[in-house]
Order: C-alpha cells, then structure tokens, then sequence
C-alpha cells in the first residue's frame, strides 16, 4: 500500500497541475489591458511577499549594476525584476492563443539576417539566450517566418505539469526535449540537418559546466552551446529578447561567436564558453531588471536563501 505522505504528494502535484492548467487558461481568454493588471499586481506581490527570493535577486542583480549603484537604485530594479519575471509568466501562458499577424506586429528583430542565412544555407545555427525577457516569443516569431526551434526544458514536478508546458510550446512550433542522457544527441542531429536550437545557458543546473568569469566573479556556465557549436560546425549566436511597453518585444542577436579549432576538445570548450559569458553580460547589461535569475548562481551565494 502506498503510504500517506505519498498520496499527499501526488495529490498536492495533481493540484498544482490543475491550478496551472486552469490559470493559463483563465489568462488566454482575459483582454489584454486586464492581463496587464494582473501582471502588476502580481508582480508587486512577488516583491514583497517573496521573502527567501529577494535577497537572492538583490545579489544578483546588483553584480549587474556594480559597486556604484545605491541602495534605492538597487531596490527599484529588484522590484522592477519581480514585475518583469510576473510578466514573462502571463505572457507566455497567453501566447498559444496568440495570432501570428499579432506576433509580428509586436515583435522586432536585429541581427537576423546572418541567422537566417546560416539555415537557409543548412548549416544550423544555435541562439544561446540567458534568462532574460521573453524569450519564448521569439520562438514562436522564428517559426512564423519558416524556422522552427528545439530547445530544451527544465524539468518540473509533476511530471503531468512538464507534459503539459510542453505541450503549450509545441502548439506553437517549438520543439521541446526533457532535459537528459538523449537530449545532446538529438540536439546534434537536428544542427547537422540545418535546423535551429536554442538553449537558455546562464545557469549551470546539472553543476558540471565550464568554469568562467561571469559579472566579475568565478562561476559555471553550461558546456552544451560550445560543445555543440564545435560538433557541429554550427554557427553560435548569443541572443536575448526584451520586453518593451504596450506587450511589444525586440530581439537582439548578436554576431556569431568565431570559432577557433585548436584539436584540444576540451581547451576550445573553455574558450568558447569565456566567449559566450562575455555577450551574455552584455545582453543582460542592456536590461538588467529584466534578468530572471531567482536562483543562487555563484558559489559564494549558495547560502543565500
């Protein structure tokens, strides 16, 4: 017999599950101005009632603005991230209900051209993102215009709940892998097909990843997107997507990262991925407060909690 506190588990997933389900579908159906109000409120809720959380964007984000930023500047833009972070979650719950003429009336885009020739000329391309914006809008505006995107998810508990998100991406032409032993090969082989992967990478979840200088201090970024990108010969473009006032969105790819082939796997792993730390700085430089890093993500804040 399954014991009580596992019946409790399950029952407290199987809830989550349906709360999420329901709100997503609650969200899809609002106007847009009360899906805006929801978000603020929401947000200036997180902010304060999110006690655990705050301090550990407040470190976060003040690496970002540096020594020179006071304390009120500092707690605006902590604020400021709560509301963004809110925003990002309502919107992504609306977008699979999103008309596509709405997506492109919303979305802008610079530095596309080189990434659309890299996949059109079937070499692959990889966008490596960090938590920033609304990236999952870019997604969708990328499968609009032809060119659809694998990328992989954090796992979620329940189960049912990761079954679910996945099934809102991939409803508008993402295709999303489970984090895993088999995720890496099949993101090899769709780059070697020509096709497009993005992967979020400013957070090293599995703890394994290459040791860099990031915001001025000694961390772990994953080693997936340069691994890749040297595999594969695919081009690596570092990437973000910004929200902007009114539910528009502005993407910003970068140049792609050059690629140096030294023979030493490893060495152009390390290099590629001190590359790839320095852009994804100033991606996130230009929007500091839109940085949705709500985890410890350096070894001296681990206990910050």
């Amino acid at each position: 017999m399954e014991p009580a506190d596992g019946r409790v588990g399950v029952a407290a997933g199987r809830a989550t599950y349906l709360a999420y389900r329901t709100l997503g579908t609650l969200l899809r159906l609002m106007p847009r101005p009360a899906a805006t109000l929801v978000a603020a409120i929401a947000g200036a809720t997180l902010a304060r009632a999110w006690r655990r959380v705050r301090p550990v964007v407040r470190s976060n984000i003040g690496r970002v603005l540096g020594p020179g930023a006071g304390a009120r500047q500092l707690e605006r833009a902590v604020d400021r991230a709560f509301a963004s972070y809110a925003h990002y979650w309502i919107e992504s719950a609306r977008l699979p209900g999103t008309g596509p003429l709405e997506v492109m009336r919303r979305f802008s885009v610079e530095g596309f051209e080189p990434l659309a020739a890299a996949l059109d000329e079937k070499r692959g391309a990889i966008i490596a993102l960090p938590h920033l914006g609304s990236w999952e809008i870019g997604g969708l505006w990328l499968t609009l215009k032809g060119y659809p995107m694998t990328t992989v998810a954090e796992a979620l508990q329940p189960p049912e709940l990761f079954e679910w998100f996945k099934s809102q991406r991939e409803a508008m032409g993402l295709r999303v892998l489970a984090p895993g032993n088999d995720s890496g090969s099949a993101l090899l082989k769709t780059l070697r097909a020509g096709r497009l992967v993005g992967l979020v990478c400013d957070r090293d979840l599995a703890g394994n990843g290459v040791d860099v200088t990031f915001f001025g201090e000694r961390t772990t970024l994953p080693a997936g997107p340069a691994l890749l990108a040297l595999r594969s010969g695919a081009p690596l473009f570092p990437t973000a997507v910004y929200q902007h006032p009114g539910g528009r969105y502005h993407g910003v790819i970068r140049p792609a990262l050059p690629i140096e082939r030294t023979g030493k796997l490893r060495a152009d792993v390390q290099s590629l991925t001190e590359a790839l730390a320095g852009e994804l700085e100033l991606l996130i430089e230009a929007a500091p407060s839109q940085w949705h890093m709500f985890q410890p993500n350096w070894p001296s804040d681990r206990q910050v909690s």
